[in-house]
């Protein structure tokens, strides 16, 4: 793996090492998954680590799972909740709001695991199909074979 110079990168450099086309990042910003890029007027787009790491993750949830953009954005936008749950865990909240936060989070994680089980079910149904096919196929052969 490539490891990212401590330097900001240019969007050019960022896709090079992630492995999508600059096409591919700046949808991914204006759909919201890759936000916070440092940009000043007139100057091109810079990257830091962490932006590189969030898109590699997007990347391989997108590969991993066949999501859609809405249900990676999805994903995506459960992940950022969830990150800011922890940030407000490690202030100072008390018994109650500590209560209330991993309720929060427990919510968020379930939303996460209904969209990874619903696209396994879709995934195990087309799998079935195959195996009726593939059965289907072997059924005609072996009748040919006998017949022949």
């Amino acid at each position: 793996m490539t490891t990212v110079a401590e330097r900001p990168l240019r969007i050019g450099e960022v896709a090079e090492l992630v492995g999508v086309t600059t096409r591919t990042i700046r949808y991914y910003e204006e759909l919201g998954l890759l936000g916070g890029v440092e940009r000043s007027k007139g100057a091109h787009r810079t990257y830091t680590e962490a932006d590189v790491a969030r898109l590699r993750e997007l990347i391989r949830l997108r590969d991993l799972l066949g999501l859609s953009l809405e249900e990676l954005v999805a994903l995506a936008e459960a992940e950022e909740a969830r990150a800011a749950l922890r940030d407000q865990w490690h202030g100072d909240p008390t018994t109650a709001e500590r209560i209330a936060i991993l309720t929060r989070s427990s919510e968020l994680v379930r939303q996460q695991i209904d969209l990874v089980e619903a696209r396994r079910a879709r995934l195990d149904e087309f799998a079935a199909e195959l195996r009726e096919k593939l059965a289907s196929l072997q059924r005609r052969r072996r009748a040919l074979e006998r017949g022949a």
